[in-house]
């Protein structure tokens, strides 16, 4: 048995214009520009080829979309001007956490009860948004604390699938829902700016651990001009925000227990554990309320957003509130409220 030889690029050249590749692909109704490689069978000859004019749809889509956000942040980089806040007597922070957004699911209400896509996503979080600082009104806002990641994206990889290989049911291309990804949170952050200074603290995740990092790096990027807003996008799956008396954890849920959580805490952040008195680590992933109270720290997780997609129906993971959660913390007193906007 012989083994033919790859054919260098000139040979494949002469097949595609001498041997009739270009009028058989005609004939059959397929583009010259799709085919990679392929067999030219004649009276003559049998020859195995590689097409120089294929075009790698895959490596075109990711390279438009990297110009596309090169643009953008090009584009976008005004000088913002210097806000005067004005200082209050009483101070407090929000805590503004929509978990588990999963931009790009798909449910459809025939088989789960439920719609969900990414229209529904995007108008769900801002009215989510809204609802908590319509809450919060009552407070004099001090500063906010805007938690992002935690599967902000539903899925990791062009081919549909989470970092480890789960396939989804999606709505919408991969690039398409890290551009409305994108602009969500560029919409959601202009916003509160206009109430106060805002922390974004970035949480690592299972659906999107590559794309969601990339995601926050690009927003941190989107602001890198402006002064009131500050960020946290290490991948560390832990962080640590320190108000006054409160110490404020924040992580996907994915990983570590969560009787673990608070050793974790007064180890990772010794020092911000040591100088305060209300600690709390808010956690995702399980798209459900729970809260607990450890010695010494209060963990608690949130509810999400997302509609229910086909693999949570038939597991019978569903029909716990759909919302957006926040929280008051007063400087000295800890946390004093918690705001909820239920779909």
């Amino acid at each position: 048995m012989t083994t033919r030889p790859r054919l260098t690029q000139d040979e494949a050249d002469l097949i595609n214009e001498y041997r009739g590749v270009k009028e058989a692909a005609k004939e059959a109704g397929i583009n010259i520009k799709d085919v990679k490689h392929g067999w030219l069978k004649t009276k003559e000859s049998s020859l195995f080829f590689n097409n120089p004019l294929f075009k790698n749809k895959s490596k075109i889509e990711l390279e438009s979309l990297g110009k596309r956000l090169i643009k953008d942040l090009s584009e976008f980089a005004p000088v913002y001007p210097k806000l005067h806040r004005k200082k209050r007597k009483k101070q407090y922070l929000l805590v503004i956490d929509p978990a588990d957004i999963h931009i790009g699911k798909l449910a459809e209400s025939f088989e789960t009860g439920e719609d969900y896509n990414n229209q529904i996503a995007v108008k769900r979080v801002k009215e989510g948004v809204q609802g908590i600082l319509n809450k919060a009104k009552g407070f004099p806002i001090e500063k906010i604390l805007f938690i992002g990641g935690n599967d902000i994206l539903h899925i990791d990889t062009p081919d549909r699938k989470t970092t480890n290989s789960t396939a989804q049911d999606t709505d919408g291309m991969w690039y398409s829902n890290f551009l409305i990804a994108k602009q969500l949170y560029v919409d959601i952050l202009l916003q509160l700016i206009s109430v106060a200074d805002v922390t974004f603290h970035f949480n690592p995740s299972n659906h999107d651990y590559a794309t969601g990092f990339f995601l926050a790096d690009v927003i941190q990027t989107y602001f890198k001009k402006n002064k009131h807003i500050h960020f946290n996008c290490s991948i560390a799956h832990r962080k640590g925000y320190k108000y006054g008396q409160n110490l404020i954890g924040t992580t996907h849920g994915d990983g570590a227990k969560m009787n673990d959580l608070p050793l974790l805490m007064a180890q990772e952040f010794a020092r911000e554990w040591a100088e305060t008195k209300h600690r709390y680590v808010y956690t995702h992933h399980v798209h459900h309320k729970f809260s607990k109270d450890f010695i010494g720290c209060t963990v608690e997780s949130l509810r999400s957003p997302s509609g229910t997609d086909s693999w949570h129906h038939r597991k019978g993971f569903q029909h716990a509130p759909k919302a957006v959660e926040g929280f008051i913390h007063h400087v000295e007193h800890g946390q004093v409220a918690r705001l909820t906007h239920i779909f």
